[in-house]
């Protein structure tokens, strides 16, 4: 029974040889995790630029993967998601060396942080998780229509479905439960996902008419990862049952799939677990929610985003 359960709990496979000849791909977080397996994954096809707080950690990484892949089109670009001062160097450098840009993914993450704040005073899971994210792809959503066919992917989690946009708190001063706001941030993930498809094409039909670039969230699976280093109790938890996890490859390929599939080059809105659509929380398909999260998110970053 061992190995059928170890299938099970791998889930879906991404089956795409897509090649990604003189394509760029950009991923945050891509130093550990399910982020740096994305990143192994995509330099067998094309240039990946891994994007990370942490330098040194993303180097090790990006040399690891330049000499497994031979690809020496593995570069490390420091991006703070905590601070928009860091978001808005990264893109002006990155705008200055680039000149296309096919393909963003939003992996980076925090979870169960206890309460803090960003540089610029965001409650910390929102802050990177969403607003960060938000503020990235704003930043380079030019770059990635004038390379289309281009795609954005944010990687959520199943704990949306967990997750409500509370307007009258939406920084936590209230009340704060770190399980909880984790889960905000990934239902923010899932409306900014839907929000963004629907400006791109101009209306919400699942086929992107209008850009050319395509918007898709996922949930990557349970994963063996450093994510619940903040939690005793989880680090013990995972532990325990990680047999039933996924390991950070496992885990990348629903990932990999909504970047590189080519059944999904007009696919878009959507949102994906094991390497197929999946089923949104009700408040994750709320249009309204979406349009004032969106408003709203504008106001704190203060930038027009129309």
């Amino acid at each position: 029974a061992a190995p059928s359960c170890r299938r099970y709990v791998a889930g879906g496979r991404c089956k795409s040889t897509a090649k990604l000849e003189g394509k760029v791909a950009i991923i945050t977080g891509a130093n550990t995790g399910i982020g740096k397996e994305t990143a192994r994954d995509l330099a067998r096809r094309g240039k990946v630029i891994i994007a990370c707080r942490d330098i040194a950690k993303a180097e090790a990484a990006a040399s690891e993967i330049r000499a497994e892949t031979g690809n020496q089109q593995v570069i490390v670009k420091k991006l703070d998601l905590a601070d928009t001062k860091s978001i808005r160097e990264f893109a002006e450098k990155f705008l200055g060396e680039e000149k296309e840009l096919h393909i963003l993914i939003n992996n980076a993450g925090v979870m169960l942080c206890p309460y803090s704040k960003t540089a610029d005073g965001f409650e910390m899971h929102l802050g990177v998780n969403h607003l960060g994210h938000f503020l990235l792809t704003f930043l380079l959503l030019e770059r990635l229509k004038q390379s289309a066919p281009a795609r954005i992917v944010n990687v959520s989690s199943l704990a949306h479905h967990g997750g409500r946009i509370r307007f009258h708190d939406l920084q936590g001063e209230k009340s704060y439960n770190r399980g909880l706001a984790y889960c905000h941030s990934k239902l923010a993930n899932v409306l900014f996902t839907r929000e963004l498809a629907r400006r791109l094409q101009g209306k919400l039909l699942y086929f992107a008419i209008g850009t050319k670039v395509t918007a898709n969230a996922l949930h990557p699976g349970s994963v063996q990862s450093e994510l619940v280093r903040h939690s005793f109790v989880m680090t013990w938890l995972w532990k325990i049952f990680s047999f039933f996890l996924k390991t950070p490859w496992e885990g990348a390929q629903t990932s990999i799939y909504c970047a590189v599939a080519e059944e999904l080059d007009s696919v878009t809105g959507q949102y994906f677990s094991d390497c197929q659509p999946a089923y949104v929380s009700a408040r994750g398909r709320d249009d309204e929610t979406a349009r004032k999260l969106w408003n709203v998110s504008c106001e704190l970053l203060g930038i027009q985003w129309d």
